[in-house]
């Protein structure tokens, strides 16, 4: 600031030079031609004084000297344009006043001269400097809208500024040249010589007037429909996005000391309209701080957060089991990288079918929690061969069940979904049916604690609707959706991870644990605001392809069964759904029979019978 202070002196001394100049200039002309004659030569002191201090005052109060040299725009000239005028219309009745007035084709012309010196000047300087900064550098300014005129809007453009002068620049060639701001007080004002030109709603319009390459929202307090709202006027451009944290997430450390490093590319989380649900870190360190942990499916996109998240609180001992070797060996280096030794890691190339494998694997690691995260959980592909569907994810579960229960194991915490309530599909079915067999090893279990956790869809996981889109809009391809009203229940990996852990630390044994996850999300639109993320414009850029309900798709998924009711816990966040009596001898018959067809490879009977477990199963092959 104290360079822009000289650079403001600089600025008015040559403005002085200017005004001065051309009274004496023109002066000179005029007298040779013979327009004027002496005696107007004898008032030139006087003039040039008098206008001098006018028009300067009329320029300091206009703020004309309150702006980067760097940042002067088409308004700025403007205003200085104005603020001559000005001076020059006081100097002239001060001196009409006085008696002194001088003839006025000398007034006019002496405007027109030094008016166009002031603003040539600036305009010169400007282009000089431009030159002379961005000698040598390869890259080019992004010119950059800041949504938010507060203190985290103030806080970036100070470190942009600052970033100027270090030789080490760490933020970039950015260029801000204009703020928005819903605070219509702030409006006209300017921060650090950034003008705020409008409002939120504006933003499309302000980035095509303003030539905007980036766009950076600076709203760390802003959340839920509000905060989805601007992220709808930021995706309506073609502007590349960045986002601040919410403030629970900033940090200010020794590596994070400025506000602009910690800004993330926008998400299509962000788009939800919710912010990212906490969830009781204390108790989940209790809970695993110590322990032999299990993960099953561990090399997934929901086992793999988890394992990332149990890691996080010191445990005693991590074992992941897979099928999928590449899976977990990607898990397996990205800890070995983070934790070295540090982290007690095994992982284990293991199939949850295979009994006597998972009882060896019991036998020798003493796992204390177990979170069963193995499953097949593709809708589409499940319904072709249903025997795999039950024969992985009803049996694998009970295998895994009846071991931590022979074992002894603390917890076991079983990953379930929307799709296993009144479920339409054959995954949906076998979610269903391990919730039961969940909740009747809770009943005769003596020791171990058998909780379910439930949720809808989890964005970027394996087999969710984001990657294919994303796969789509690169590639070219048109954007399939199944209906145009279809919606669903989304959630982070890393929330869904969370409830797990939560669910686990609060589990007494045979709850089903819910989390409101709030308005469900339009498939639809969710998609339009992936495709504006890209910078294009849906429909018209990239087509949407509505392609029919595939089998055994609802429109809509639901969290919770009739008869399970809801009970609310600690965290206004988690429900839990009522034990419901599961009797027992009737299920494991029924379970028996269905272990038949599937071995058998039977798909028909291997559905019959599943519906006959599973009551609320209508089974639709539309």
């Amino acid at each position: 600031m104290r360079k822009f202070n000289y650079r403001k002196i600089v600025l008015a001394l040559a403005d002085i030079f200017i005004i001065v100049v051309s009274g004496i200039v023109l002066n000179y002309i005029l007298s040779l031609i013979g327009v004027i004659g002496s005696e107007a030569s004898r008032g030139l002191l006087l003039y040039i004084t008098v206008n001098l201090i006018t028009c300067i005052l009329a320029m300091f109060i206009c703020g004309s000297y309150s702006r980067f040299w760097r940042y002067f725009n088409i308004k700025d000239y403007v205003t200085c344009g104005i603020a001559m005028l000005i001076g020059f219309a006081i100097a002239y009745l001060l001196l009409y006043a006085s008696g002194n007035a001088p003839r006025r084709i000398f007034d006019f012309l002496y405007f027109l001269f030094a008016t166009f010196g002031v603003l040539a000047f600036r305009f010169i300087f400007k282009r000089a400097f431009l030159d002379l900064t961005e000698a040598g550098r390869t890259e080019k300014y992004e010119r950059t809208l800041i949504v938010g005129a507060g203190r985290a809007g103030r806080m970036i453009l100070t470190e942009i500024q600052n970033a100027e002068h270090d030789p080490n620049n760490p933020i970039g060639n950015i260029l801000p040249v204009c703020l928005v701001d819903d605070d219509l007080t702030k409006l006209r004002n300017k921060i650090n010589g950034v003008e705020v030109v409008g409002t939120c709603p504006e933003i499309p319009k302000i980035c095509a007037d303003y030539q905007v390459d980036n766009i950076i929202v600076a709203l760390p307090s802003c959340e839920g429909e509000a905060k989805r709202k601007i992220l709808d006027y930021c995706s309506a451009t073609e502007c590349k996005i960045k986002v601040i944290p919410y403030l629970s997430e900033l940090l200010f450390d020794d590596k994070n000391t400025k506000l602009i490093t910690q800004a993330k590319e926008i998400k299509i989380e962000d788009l939800l309209g919710r912010k990212p649900i906490e969830f009781d870190k204390e108790g989940i360190r209790k809970f695993v701080t110590g322990k032999v942990c299990m993960v099953t499916g561990g090399g997934g996109s929901i086992g793999s957060e988890l394992v990332r998240q149990i890691a996080k609180y010191e445990p005693k001992q991590i074992v992941i089991v897979d099928i999928y070797e590449n899976n977990a060996y990607d898990i397996q280096q990205e800890l070995v990288l983070e934790y070295g030794s540090k982290l007690n890691l095994v992982t284990l190339i293991s199939s949850v079918r295979d009994y006597d494998k998972m009882d060896a694997i019991f036998k020798k690691y003493r796992p204390q929690i177990v979170f069963h995260a193995a499953a097949h959980k593709h809708v589409p592909l499940m319904e072709t061969v249903p025997e795999e569907a039950v024969k992985n994810n009803i049996f694998g579960t009970f295998n895994v069940a009846t071991l931590a229960e022979f074992y002894k194991v603390d917890k076991f915490v079983m990953i379930s979904t929307d799709k296993a309530v009144n479920p339409t599909n054959v995954m949906g079915a076998t979610k269903r049916a391990c919730e039961m067999i969940i909740q009747y090893k809770a009943q005769t279990s003596t020791h171990t604690e058998f909780v379910t956790t439930r949720f809808g869809n989890v964005l970027g996981s394996n087999g969710s609707v984001i990657p294919l889109f994303r796969r789509q809009i690169e590639s070219g391809s048109p954007v399939t959706v199944t209906h145009p009203d279809i919606i669903r229940y989304f959630m982070t990996i890393p929330e869904a991870v969370s409830l797990v852990l939560e669910a686990g630390a609060m589990a007494k044994g045979g709850e089903i644990f819910v989390l409101d996850m709030g308005a469900p999300v339009k498939i639809t639109t969710l998609a339009e605001n992936l495709i504006r993320m890209y910078g294009k414009v849906p429909y018209k850029d990239v087509p949407i392809v509505f392609t029919g309900l595939r089998p055994g798709e609802k429109l809509f998924e639901e969290l919770l069964m009739d008869e399970e009711g809801l009970k609310s816990t600690a965290n206004n966040k988690i429900y839990i759904g009522n034990q419901i009596n599961i009797n027992s001898d009737e299920m494991l018959n029924k379970l028996g029979a269905l272990r038949e067809a599937s071995q058998a490879n039977d798909s028909e009977r291997t559905v019959e019978l599943l519906s006959d477990l599973v009551p609320t199963f209508n089974h639709k092959t539309n």
